[in-house]
């Protein structure tokens, strides 16, 4: 078989178990690629040594004739996941040279699963950004460009290496976290799937974090089969974090049935922003005819809080990371600023967070602790947590009233340029959130599924919010939009 780096996970699976390949082979190609793909600015930490190693014993796995649906499989990791022995920073200079002497729960799960690690993949500095600007490695960029113009785009952020990695075909699939769309709309901006679980469905131990009541893992893939296979493989209960649930994990793609007659499909009209494109707007219209004559029955909804949800979910994320990142002071692990003589340990403090943080997470830090301070943290912290809650309950009462999912858009507009917005007010750039932060608030599964291109050739997404615990209801929805859209394009090679 030629261009194995191609392959999707349940292709590589299949084509492994009847001897027409074999890992070593596809780990083989998808170093290959890697290696010629510096200009994507995709991987920081490569991993060849212990990819091949992988490889070997998941072929030694897969002949005995017992192995997981992962066994085999080339992954990227996000730098934010810990990984014992290799580079973990979180695109951070603050955690340079950190190597974890410990596994986060879901590569522990992966690896044991068979699953091969190619290496670290770029991402914004601690996930705080929506473009892949903020890494200290420098910017992720898009396989994809406008037509007619070399300029280089963003993949999204903050999982932009993985987008890109996984539309470039230089690994087979890739974790991603999203604490208010880090995986939907990278995904959408490359034209990939990523899939958002609920809450508590996947471990976040080990998980270098941004904000806790946020920040939830899931798989970034090529399709939507692939999504429910690598789901499989993370999701199951976990004794060392407190907020995975005690569930049991279903086989999501025995879900893939295709069929969804009778399903309810909500439109929620908040969602309707004013000076939406008009390409979005079709897409929008495009998709809901697409499951309605798959037998789908279309309902407009109102989740009226829905206006609230950016300013609540900017005030909730940088309170949490703010006290996060309060562990990182140069005495322990990471980084340690250089101190001049008769500096105390709060000049070390000072300097080394200093050094360390990037304009972006100093940015949300201050924020952060400005409306936790006392005298603001009724008028602004708690009142955001309340606003949550009503977020939550419009969910609940939609979902209640029989909607089995909603449709929205998943992005505000296509891929945009690096630099096109970097010097623009930080609100310009929080507005990329806007369609995927009230899943993140009310603690719900999303996905984005690539459904067409914009009239310069660029991806546009979709995304599905599911109702909770249901995954698999979620994901064969999204099979199904998926089949109906037919979407295949791929990017043209120049990297």
């Amino acid at each position: 078989m030629t261009e194995l780096s191609k392959l999707t996970i349940a292709g590589a699976r299949d084509a492994m178990r009847k001897g027409e390949t074999s890992s070593a082979e596809i780990t083989a190609d998808c170093l290959s690629a890697i290696a010629g793909a510096d200009a994507l600015g995709a991987f920081v930490h490569h991993t060849p040594d212990i990819a091949k190693d992988q490889a070997a014993a998941a072929d030694v796995r897969i002949k005995a004739g017992d192995a997981p649906d992962m066994c085999g499989i080339p992954l990227g990791i996000k730098d934010l996941f810990c990984t014992k022995g290799v580079p973990s920073q979180a695109a951070s200079r603050i955690l340079e040279g950190f190597k974890p002497e410990y596994e986060s729960t879901i590569t522990s799960k992966l690896f044991g699963s068979g699953a091969v690690m190619l290496g670290k993949l770029n991402m914004d500095e601690f996930a705080m950004g929506s473009s892949n600007e903020t890494s200290v490695y420098g910017n992720a960029v898009n396989p994809w460009k406008r037509a007619g113009d070399d300029a280089p785009l963003t993949p999204g952020g903050s999982s932009g290496g993985s987008a890109s990695a996984v539309a470039a075909d230089l690994c087979l699939a890739a974790t991603g976290t999203d604490t208010g769309g880090s995986i939907r709309q990278p995904a959408a901006f490359v034209g990939i799937t990523g899939l958002k679980p609920t809450y508590g469905r996947v471990s976040r131990w080990g998980i270098v974090a941004f904000a806790s009541s946020l920040d939830q893992a899931g798989p970034m893939t090529k399709d939507v089969r692939d999504a429910a296979i690598m789901l499989g493989a993370m999701s199951g209960h976990d004794p060392l974090d407190s907020t995975s649930a005690d569930l049991a994990v279903p086989d999501f793609e025995a879900a893939l049935t295709g069929d969804i007659r009778g399903k309810t499909i909500g439109i929620p009209k908040e969602y309707r922003m004013d000076g939406m494109p008009a390409e979005i707007e079709k897409l929008w219209e495009d998709g809901t005819t697409m499951l309605k004559d798959a037998g789908a029955n279309i309902a407009e909804i109102t989740l009226p809080h829905t206006k609230y949800a950016l300013p609540a979910y900017y005030v909730i994320a940088p309170a949490e990371a703010s006290s996060n990142l309060a562990r990182y002071d140069g005495v322990r692990f990471g980084h340690r600023a250089k101190l001049a003589a008769g500096d105390g340990i709060t000049e070390m403090y000072e300097k080394t967070r200093a050094e360390g943080f990037g304009p972006e997470v100093q940015r949300r830090v201050m924020v952060g602790t400005y409306v936790l301070s006392a005298g603001f943290y009724d008028a602004y912290y708690n009142r955001a947590r309340r606003v949550r809650a009503l977020i939550k309950q419009d969910f609940d009462k939609v979902f209640a009233d029989g909607v089995d999912a909603i449709l929205t858009p998943a992005t505000p507009s296509a891929a945009f340029g690096l630099g096109e917005m970097t010097n623009a007010n930080p609100i310009q750039m929080y507005l990329n959130d806007v369609f995927t932060v009230t899943v993140n608030l009310a603690g719900l599964p999303g996905i984005a599924v690539p459904i067409g291109q914009d009239a310069q050739g660029l991806p546009l997404g979709l995304q599905l919010i599911g109702r909770p615990w249901e995954e698999g209801d979620l994901l064969n929805v999204a099979y199904s939009l998926e089949q109906s859209a037919g979407f295949v394009a791929k990017p043209t090679k120049w990297w």
